[in-house]
């Protein structure tokens, strides 16, 4: 994959493990937006607790890029969605985890009504990588 970083001093700096935009060339991956359940059981992963329920959305987006022959450098945009404004901080540091703040994804980060099954926190991305595994 070709991959630039888009940085300039004439739009706002970023706020988090994030960049302004991320030129790339290659196989688009588009994955679907996925909340905190649990893989083997269904069941909602830190009921009331972003930071977990955020680790366990991150832990099934790098399943599925894995799946797709993708890794978390490979993502050049992502959607976070909070119920609450508020979990952005806590949200941000599990975030931070998964992406180096120096060639991380473009990300737009909103206040939704409501999730699926009342979670706190849902996130899909885009990956472009060389080619999709079979």
């Amino acid at each position: 994959m070709n991959r630039k970083i888009i940085r300039t001093a004439h739009a706002p700096a970023p706020v988090g493990p994030y960049n302004q935009a991320i030129a790339a060339s290659g196989q688009f991956i588009f994955v679907a937006g996925q909340i905190p359940l649990a893989p083997n059981t269904g069941e909602i992963v830190g009921i009331a607790d972003v930071a977990k329920q955020t680790q366990q959305v991150m832990a099934n987006l790098g399943a599925i890029l894995i799946a797709s022959g993708a890794k978390f450098q490979d993502v050049v945009k992502t959607t976070v969605f909070l119920a609450d404004m508020d979990d952005f901080a806590a949200m941000n540091v599990v975030y931070a985890q998964y992406f180096d703040e120096a060639i991380a994804p473009a990300r737009a980060c909103v206040q939704v009504s409501r999730l699926p099954k009342d979670v706190l926190v849902e996130i899909d991305c885009i990956a472009v990588i060389k080619g999709v595994a079979e």
